[in-house]
């Protein structure tokens, strides 16, 4: 019985290896060049970029991949239309010759290749209709099991523990002297992002590839279907158990929530769950660095002067920050006109909306406490001159 318990741990735990050859084989390795396809290409799969040539022959692929060892391209079998194949140009046994690999549709998840890394990276193609919001890598040090290759500069990843950093977000794993030179074209993947409130808001959209936060938009076009009129919107608070649900709701299904009337009768429960998503931005919708260009436009006395460092400050956010609260302002501006109903006056919703949209960099809860007013102020301006500013 002790053999079996010994010959069980042998088998679950195997010490690494070091295969001295690696770093040879690394830098013998040729380096992935795509053969870019010239002309437009009818039917071209969607998870497909420019590597992709239609349907040719094999002597046509063989012909275009003589250009350079490590040269790669994707070809449509012509005598199974539908079927995928990845052809390279390899170096084996000191021979130049090509070699093909078939692509099932089991190869393909989310629209990704899954390829080695440096051929996949090469080959994403971003979604057309989603705007190309640029994004920060979020490396954090980590550990990989095996042999592993940086996907900045296609060298080995050395040692036994905390050989690289890899991206919480997109999964990018790099040299940590290679992460400072990675361009920001982080693309999250929803394996890795695991939820909708307390996320980045760039981090969010991209991985869901919408222009805005689905909480926004499901949230302010339930609002506006039942709502508009409702006495004391976005000032009276609604259950906050049931405001948590909502939050659960989205963080579990996404898009796919149900927060309709049948669900949620009072309204209120859907304007809490839209200032809590704001409230839990790990980054501010109006973010730290733009902080104190907004606070000085509040500050300002003169009405075309606070107009043009408005316009100043908007530069300084974030596309999709910028995007998503220009959306929230034309809401904002939509409730106003129902004010005689509701009650909600720009400066009212200003003084809700201040704390939930800003916060102060700064520490010091004094200072953030005299910042309040002109949070207030701020928001209010931007709701009165949203045709304006955006």
């Amino acid at each position: 019985m002790l053999e079996k318990w010994r010959q069980k741990d042998t088998d679950e735990y195997r010490p690494p290896v070091w295969k001295s050859y690696l770093y040879q084989l690394q830098q013998e390795a040729p380096h992935p060049r795509r053969i870019t396809c010239t002309c437009e290409v009818e039917n071209r799969p969607k998870y497909y970029g420019r590597e992709f040539h239609g349907m040719i022959s094999r002597e046509e692929a063989d012909q275009l991949l003589s250009v350079a060892e490590g040269s790669y391209l994707i070809r449509e079998s012509q005598r199974q239309p539908g079927t995928y194949t990845l052809a390279l140009r390899l170096k084996l046994s000191g021979k130049d010759s090509p070699f093909s690999r078939r692509l099932r549709p089991s190869h393909f998840h989310r629209h990704r290749i899954q390829l080695t890394s440096l051929v996949r990276r090469a080959t994403l193609k971003e979604n057309e209709h989603v705007p190309k919001y640029e994004k920060v890598h979020n490396f954090k040090v980590h550990t990989f099991r095996g042999p592993h290759w940086c996907e900045y500069c296609a060298n080995f990843m050395w040692g036994l523990i905390a050989q690289g950093v890899k991206c919480a977000d997109c999964g990018l794993n790099v040299h940590k002297q290679c992460s400072k030179m990675v361009p920001n074209d982080c693309k999250p993947d929803l394996k890795h992002v695991k939820k909708v409130y307390s996320c980045d808001l760039t981090t969010l959209v991209k991985a869901h590839f919408t222009k805005r936060p689905m909480v926004v938009d499901m949230c302010i076009r339930e609002i506006e279907s039942r709502g508009l009129n409702s006495e004391g919107l976005y000032r009276v608070s609604g259950f906050s158990d049931l405001i948590e649900d909502v939050k659960m709701a989205f963080d579990r299904d996404g898009e796919k929530a149900d927060i309709s009337v049948n669900m949620y009768e009072d309204i209120n429960i859907i304007t809490g769950a839209l200032k809590l998503y704001f409230r839990d931005l790990p980054i501010p919708l109006i973010t730290y660095d733009a902080y104190p260009k907004f606070i000085e436009s509040a500050k300002t006395t003169d009405p075309d002067e606070q107009l043009e460092i408005l316009h100043e400050a908007l530069k300084l956010l974030p596309p999709a920050h910028c995007e998503t609260l220009r959306y929230l302002m034309a809401h904002l501006k939509r409730v106003t006109l129902h004010e005689k109903e509701n009650l909600m006056s720009a400066e009212n919703l200003g003084i809700v909306f201040g704390p939930t949209l800003m916060r102060a960099p700064e520490l010091d809860a004094m200072a953030a406490l005299n910042d309040i007013r002109y949070q207030r102020l701020v928001v209010e301006m931007l709701i009165k001159n949203e045709d304006i500013l955006f």
